[in-house]
């Protein structure tokens, strides 16, 4: 299945870029009747004498255990980027712009860098730890001016609000309370290019007719928007996980639990964005 994120273009595991997957569950090698032969798996190898789809050899396929180890390591890159950012670039009156202007840059380099991973037909992971690196950058210093500004307790917030929606979808996904068709997909991507499109909308807003655009970054507007956007995150989250699962269930290879890490990673900097930005509206109200 073509899984996405915010980058909307990230490869996933299924190579014909169908939905097949979407309405049944993975059979390693089962050819669907009228269809292309190697559409529902697209790992499986043909068979040398008739040419049929044959399930992928079971050895240096990914497991979850690649996708916890390399997702931890990403994770763990963007949480010691941040503590160095936090550290090294203070948010004091002194230092404010320029500590701005390095994490602007941090966050730009992040998204080429997501970008070329993201058009890669096969993994990078020097691309991804490198992206985990710079975004780690730009939410250190962030997160470092909300807790100055606005308040100490804010970003633990959170963090915390992250870790629960994280832990809430993959409990309901394993529950299959969310179940991920061709129509979640369809409205998971529709309603995420709608809210992004708003979102750049509002700042070209902000940037030539100052103060906040339309709104849509403050007060009830900014606290509506702030809801669907982590539950668009939610939303990403469970297309990861499907992903991941499909993933295992056809014999992935392993190097591509860095593609799992790499789109779990972006989901939850979008989900502790919101959540952030969230709180800090909320925070600024009382």
């Amino acid at each position: 299945m073509r899984s996405s994120n915010p980058v909307f273009s990230r490869r996933g595991f299924s190579r014909d870029n169908g939905y097949a997957n979407f309405n049944a569950a993975p059979q390693a090698g089962a050819p669907v009747a009228g269809a292309n032969p190697y559409a529902t798996n697209p790992y499986a190898q043909p068979d040398a004498q008739y040419g049929a789809p044959q399930a992928p050899v079971r050895s240096g396929v990914m497991t979850i255990d690649d996708v916890v180890t390399r997702t931890a390591l990403t994770l763990g890159t963007v949480v010691v980027g941040a503590a160095l950012a936090w550290a090294l670039l203070p948010v004091d009156e002194a230092n404010l712009g320029k500590s701005y202007g390095i994490a602007i840059g941090a966050a730009l380099i992040a998204f080429v860098l997501s970008l070329v991973q993201s058009f890669k037909r096969t993994p990078v992971p020097a691309l991804i730890i490198s992206y985990a690196a710079f975004e780690g950058v730009f939410l250190g210093v962030i997160s470092s001016a909300v807790s100055t500004y606005i308040g100490p307790g804010v970003v633990m917030q959170a963090v915390m609000g992250t870790m629960c929606v994280f832990a809430g979808v993959l409990f309901a996904y394993k529950m299959r309370w969310i179940r991920v068709t061709r129509r979640f997909y369809g409205f998971v991507m529709a309603a995420a290019m709608g809210f992004m499109l708003l979102m750049v909308v509002n700042l070209l807003f902000a940037a030539f007719g100052g103060g906040d655009g339309l709104g849509f970054r403050s007060g009830g507007l900014g606290i509506l928007f702030g809801v669907i956007g982590i539950i668009l995150g939610a939303c990403f989250l469970a297309l990861d996980f499907k992903q991941v699962e499909d993933g295992i269930a056809y014999g992935a290879p392993r190097e591509e639990s860095w593609l799992a890490a790499f789109g779990l990673t972006m989901t939850l900097v979008w989900i502790y964005l919101e959540m952030l930005r969230l709180l800090s509206i909320l925070s600024g109200d009382d």
